[in-house]
């Protein structure tokens, strides 16, 4: 609400203020107890110590003179009710602004995860393989040209609104793939970002800005991976393989939600790389079992997605599916000679599944290379566990 009140150029300046609000909190209320309505205190506070530091630089006179109506019609009414209806949508919003078509894609991307998101910047590197170097050059670069950019004045056209769609999409769907599988040292599924995604991605779809075949589809796969959250997970918070999942446990309602929304997307012009993923997990979900899925129909879609967007992680995955469909060794034809950039190449997702296929075709010396490099690449130890479970902890002898 900062942001769209006083400018995105001045996300700086807001991010500083919040974190002195939220420190003031704190030590207040401890010794007052908490206000009727938390939310609305940290806000006046925080928009009055913005308001007192944005007056010191000598930028703020132009804003206030542009902005004068504003500020006395804000001064007459209910703060709090004003809060109580801009937090429904507000950070949907702040995406579109974000995106901005004047701030290079990649670094849109960058300030809208960072800012808007809650991301850190390793979560973000890892997101978008590359280096968390590159994303601090990303995040200077989009701060800069927001510097450039006239004063956000919280409208936008639907010229707009639809040129920055494409990228607010693309925002919405890293964030479920972050809580989907976390990057986060001790939490490998954050429910809380992608119960944000859908939310956020279902405003989208129902309002007229998003109602198109791409946002159905994005809408699609996360209903639909989503759906088997539950059963990913054992007991201790052990992650499980999709061939190790109670199906029983699948969320059957969530499962018809989404291919719901994946019919809906079939009524558009475009197929996009969400329709390819969410028919992915569509396969997955609706198999019998893991023996009984349709690994051609998979096959396919990846293959469409190399198509759509090559990139060396669906190559990956195509390797995966064709070994299901016709064996390892047709799986490590797909992988031999590709040489993936250096970022994919030092995951352990790359290395774990060299090291399954080659376990599996019996190269005994490539399978315990590859899978002590997915051990020593492994982000979290949950991820660790599951990889030991899956691939072994002692050398193939």
């Amino acid at each position: 609400m900062l942001s769209r009140r006083v400018g995105v150029q001045h996300i700086e300046d807001i991010e500083d203020v919040v974190q002195s609000s939220l420190m003031t909190a704190l030590e207040t209320w401890i010794i007052t107890g908490l206000p009727d309505n938390p939310s609305a205190w940290l806000y006046r506070v925080t928009y009055n110590r913005l308001m007192g530091e944005l007056r010191q630089q000598t930028t703020r006179r132009r804003i206030l003179k542009q902005n004068a109506t504003e500020a006395i019609l804000y001064l007459n009414f209910d703060q709090e009710a004003f809060l109580e209806r801009e937090v429904q949508d507000d950070l949907l919003l702040m995406l579109f602004a974000s995106c901005n078509e004047m701030i290079p894609i990649e670094s849109q991307l960058v300030l809208a995860l960072k800012t808007l998101c809650g991301f850190s910047i390793q979560e973000i590197a890892v997101r978008l393989f590359t280096t968390e170097a590159n994303i601090y050059k990303r995040l200077g670069r989009a701060r800069s040209s927001l510097r450039k950019l006239p004063p956000y004045s919280g409208e936008l056209t639907a010229t707009q609104y639809s040129k920055r769609l494409p990228s607010v999409n693309k925002v919405l769907y890293l964030l479920f793939t972050e809580g989907y599988l976390s990057s986060h040292t001790v939490q490998p599924i954050r429910k809380e970002l992608c119960n944000e995604a859908i939310r956020l991605t279902t405003l989208l779809a129902e309002h007229s800005i998003g109602r198109n075949s791409e946002t159905y589809a994005l809408l699609a796969l996360m209903h639909l991976h989503s759906a088997r959250m539950t059963a990913r997970q054992d007991g201790s918070g052990g992650l499980l393989l999709l061939e190790e999942q109670n199906r029983n446990l699948w969320d059957q309602q969530g499962i018809l939600v989404g291919l719901e929304w994946l019919a809906k997307s079939a009524n558009g012009d475009n197929f996009t790389k969400y329709h390819a993923e969410a028919g992915i997990a569509a396969e997955h979900c609706l198999a019998p079992s893991f023996r009984e899925t349709r690994w051609e129909r998979i096959v396919e879609y990846y293959s469409m997605l190399e198509k759509i967007g090559p990139s060396a992680l669906q190559k990956l995955n195509l390797a995966v599916a064709v070994a299901e469909l016709q064996g390892p060794a047709k799986g490590l034809e797909i992988l031999d000679g590709f040489e993936p950039h250096s970022r994919l190449l030092g995951s352990y997702i790359w290395s774990a599944v060299q090291a399954d296929l080659h376990r599996r075709c019996g190269n005994i010396q490539m399978a315990n290379f590859y899978r002590n490099a997915a051990f020593e690449s492994a982000p979290s130890p949950p991820v660790k566990e599951l990889l030991q479970r899956r691939l072994g902890t002692d050398d193939i002898g």
